[in-house]
């Protein structure tokens, strides 16, 4: 308990601001969750979870509930969790057929 009259009047104002945190890290842990579990099911709409996840991870962010840093990563990571999916195999292109010049004519 604090011994201060002016850290006492603290106390709730921090309650209410741990309560807050704790709300927008939940969604934030809860979009990622969405993000990944999109990624590797190969939903149709995970380009659209992913900004999603992206826009809260920047909102979390910009109110100062995660570090700069913390949230670069966590966006780098995302990103290229879903740009390392399966890529469909590339057809051979055919050969290209050289033009006859003027000593082959």
């Amino acid at each position: 308990m604090a011994n201060l009259k002016a850290s006492k009047k603290y106390i709730p104002i921090n309650k209410r601001n741990r309560e807050r945190n704790v709300n927008f890290k939940s969604a934030l842990k809860t979009r990622i969750k969405q993000a990944l579990e999109a990624i590797s099911s190969n939903k149709e709409d995970k380009l659209g979870i992913v900004k999603l996840a992206l826009k809260t991870i920047a909102k979390v962010r910009q109110k100062g509930i995660i570090h700069k840093n913390y949230a670069n990563r966590m966006k780098s990571n995302l990103s290229l969790k879903l740009n390392q999916e399966p890529k469909k195999p590339v057809e051979a292109a055919p050969e290209k057929t050289k033009a006859k010049t003027k000593k082959e004519a």
